[in-house]
């Protein structure tokens, strides 16, 4: 039996990889950088997109406890409310919004409709629309 050569290798590295000399080419490299960058602006668009949400909710809850605050001041004034536009501002959190009623008749004199819109800096945020009655 004959023995059968082979032909010499270069130093292997300790952990059992490939030997050295080897590794990525550039465009290998470019490649992951690529994929990570997409997946890093992926990952920033969907935080921005909560982010706005989240203050879009706030800005809601806020403005509807201004609205509901407002009618129940006129509701508690005992009389109905007179016909026409007023507008007020509520502040809460720390946030300035703008209150709007639009009181008009109904077919029955006994109740009004008021329109509550609330906004904040020009642009709309929400809207409660109510039918007071006499108490």
């Amino acid at each position: 039996m004959r023995a059968v050569r082979c032909p010499p290798r270069g130093p292997r590295p300790p952990w059992g990889g490939p030997a050295a000399g080897s590794g990525f080419t550039l465009v290998e490299v470019m490649v992951a950088l690529a994929i990570t960058a997409i997946a890093l602006v992926a990952g920033l668009k969907a935080t921005a997109a909560l982010t706005d949400n989240a203050d879009r909710q706030a800005a809601v809850l806020l403005a509807q406890i201004c609205a509901e605050n407002k009618l129940i001041e006129l509701r508690l004034a005992r009389q109905l409310p007179a016909v026409g536009d007023f507008a007020s501002d509520c502040v809460q959190a720390g946030r300035t919004l703008q209150v709007t009623h639009a009181v008009r008749p109904t077919p029955n004199a006994n109740f009004r409709r008021v329109d509550t819109a609330v906004s904040e800096n020009g642009r709309f945020i929400v809207r409660v629309v109510a039918i007071l009655g006499r108490n």
